[in-house]
């Protein structure tokens, strides 16, 4: 028999559980696929007396996770610590220095270091593979390194962080707010004790600056992304959405203008009917728009030990195929050197919420600031009359330009009537 691929696999939480158990109780058909057994021969995590739900009778344990690189019986090494820095970044670092593959699940690494790591991998001629650090069980990095490797993207969007996502659909069928559905997420396990990660965005900017260097052939560029997140939404612009035609996601957007790429996370209005719109709960998607294939749309579980163990394990596949693609889907020589878009250049579509005072004026108020910047209005929503009390009003805009309006929300914002700073969220087609 063909001697079986050997798994160094750092990280034994949730995923890295996942991947043993994978590559046991699927061993024939992963022998199939891969052309030889896989097998994880040695592991490396914080506790060794913790109990895993999984036997790691025969394994060898390495205390510090970088001297699994070190092995020679190791002929791969898998990264599942997670973050940026630290253990994680040092173990893959030593497995490229010694030229070893690593399939990692690390966006946060990628994102902030990926550039230099894929030098690294190409320099030393061995693979760097990450399908897992993109919305977990979907395959949707080889769709845009391989599947769609011959298209000129031009868009790629997509709900990119299941916790965020489950709150929103949650605060819209149940009518609340988002304090009280964040700690139900956090009790049931779809938010973490410090959910800062995934509610600010950071999660899903992480993600999309991945997806946007494999979309547009460009080093990854974490400082580019435009990032917010979840916590300013409110029951009442849920509310207001749905009465308007729209559904609020978290998108993660990236985009090829005239002057470079956009990459930007934030709350959005999507139409009721576009794809997107229909995804809920703790769901991931991705869409991703080329010259000729047109509109590609995967969708599925972004998280949890099931659907990312299957992303890494199929990376784990192509290794023992020796499959190799480079990391951004060129060599570094061939990569593009195409400028981030600033926020303040993006053009579109908003929803303004104002809390004012009801009198008389104040709407003329508003709408001559909006004036003063060139912005015109599609719509406008003012519910019933409550002399001298607070009372929301809805402005949707024309497509108009971001500067001017975050310019036209400073005057706004400051006018005696206007109670609260107002609420922006930008229209997205889906």
């Amino acid at each position: 028999m063909t001697r079986p691929l050997s798994v160094g696999l750092a990280g034994l939480g949730t995923v890295g559980g996942g991947v043993l158990r994978l590559l046991r109780e699927n061993a024939e058909i992963v022998t199939a696929r891969a052309g030889r057994p896989v097998a994880v021969t040695a592991v490396s995590a914080r506790d060794r007396g913790r109990d895993r739900g999984c036997s790691l009778a025969g394994l060898r344990w390495f205390e510090e996770a970088p001297a699994l690189a070190a092995d020679p019986a190791v002929d791969v090494v898998v990264e599942l610590i997670g973050g940026a820095e630290g253990t994680a970044r040092a173990l893959v670092e030593a497995a490229l220095a010694a030229g070893k593959p690593v399939v990692t699940a690390n966006k946060a690494l990628l994102a902030v270091h990926g550039a230099e790591l894929a030098a690294r991998a190409e320099a030393a001629g061995v693979v760097l593979a990450f399908e897992a650090a993109v919305a977990g069980g979907i395959p949707v990095i080889k769709a845009l390194r391989e599947g769609l490797a011959a298209n000129r993207i031009a868009r790629v969007s997509g709900i990119l962080n299941g916790t965020c996502n489950y709150i929103l659909t949650t605060m819209r069928e149940r009518g609340r707010e988002f304090a009280e559905v964040l700690a139900e997420a956090q009790r049931l396990g779809y938010a973490e004790a410090d959910p800062a990660t995934d509610i600010d965005g950071i999660d899903a900017a992480h993600k999309l600056a991945i997806l946007a260097a494999l979309a547009f052939g460009r080093p990854v560029d974490i400082a580019a992304v435009h990032v917010e997140g979840i916590r300013s939404i409110s029951a009442l612009d849920i509310g207001f959405a749905s009465e308007l035609g729209y559904r609020i996601k978290l998108l993660g957007i990236a985009r090829r203008e005239d002057g470079g790429i956009e990459t930007r996370v934030h709350p959005a209005m999507v139409p009721l009917d576009a794809p997107l719109a229909r995804v809920e709960g703790v769901m991931n998607a991705v869409v991703a728009e080329g010259d000729f294939v047109g509109r590609v749309m995967l969708e599925g579980r972004g998280a949890g030990a099931g659907p990312t163990a299957s992303a890494v394990a199929a990376d784990l596949i192509d290794i023992a195929r020796k499959r190799a693609t480079p990391v951004w889907g060129a060599g570094s020589g061939a990569l593009s050197n195409l400028p981030a878009q600033p926020i303040g250049a993006h053009r579109g579509c908003y929803y303004l919420r104002l809390m004012v005072v009801d009198r008389p004026g104040v709407i003329a108020d508003v709408t001559a600031v909006l004036r003063d910047h060139g912005i015109s209005l599609e719509s406008m929503l003012q519910r019933g009359r409550a002399p001298g009390e607070a009372v929301p009003v809805v402005l949707i805009t024309h497509e108009t330009a971001e500067s001017a309006l975050r310019g036209a929300i400073e005057r706004i914002g400051a006018l005696d009537a206007v109670l609260e700073r107002p609420v922006l969220i930008r229209i997205e087609p889906g």
